[in-house]
């Protein structure tokens, strides 16, 4: 399965916290990923999150999303449920996969 951030959410990803503006990492995890990952637990299918079409990524925003989604659940777990795909900002899912490794330590 494959999941456009750009056409299934926003091609502007906002900030951390929904309290601070629209289409939050906060928002993102909650409304998309928590069901795509519950989803990926009881099928066993990698979910492929397809990075591309937007505007740019908020480093706070990745945080919250994915690294948040590791802090409710098991980094492995995480790690396993998701791969990333990005042809224009291939740095990204580096970045992404950082914040999922190191989301115990926030």
């Amino acid at each position: 399965m494959i999941f456009s951030v750009a056409r299934e959410f926003t091609d502007t990803p906002g900030p951390r916290y929904r309290k601070q503006g629209k289409f939050s990492g906060e928002e993102f995890r909650e409304l998309f990923l928590e069901p795509l990952f519950k989803q990926y637990m009881l099928s066993g299918t990698k979910i492929e999150i397809d990075l591309d079409g937007v505007y740019g990524y908020p480093t706070s925003f990745l945080e919250e999303a994915f690294g948040g989604l590791a802090r409710k659940h098991s980094v492995q777990d995480v790690q396993d449920a998701f791969s990333f795909i990005s042809q224009e900002q291939p740095g990204i899912v580096d970045e992404i996969m950082a914040d999922i490794i190191n989301a115990n330590a926030q």
